[in-house]
């Protein structure tokens, strides 16, 4: 049985909400990081120095690396879209 590709790239193949997803997590690990640093008491080389500063920093652990791999997921489907779009184009 021979193997068939779409004629066209699936509008909403979930590469939008990838995107979407992705930076709303970086934001939320870039303002986490921001916080502890500025407002929240910052931290030392044991950690940070006080309670809210310690639930930023945990929240920045998570949502920096989540969000970036989400990110970077949503890009290569982006690319590979795109690639899509311009091969059946010609």
């Amino acid at each position: 049985m021979p193997v068939t590709r779409p004629t066209s790239p699936n509008p909403d193949d979930g590469t939008r909400q990838l995107l979407q997803w992705g930076g709303s997590m970086v934001a939320t690990g870039l303002l986490a990081g921001a916080l502890v640093l500025t407002v929240l008491g910052g931290f030392t080389r044991l950690g940070a120095t006080t309670n809210a500063g310690w639930f930023a920093l945990i929240v920045a652990l998570m949502c920096l690396p989540f969000g970036a791999l989400l990110l970077a997921l949503g890009a290569a489907k982006w690319f590979r879209n795109r690639r899509r779009a311009k091969s059946h184009a010609k």
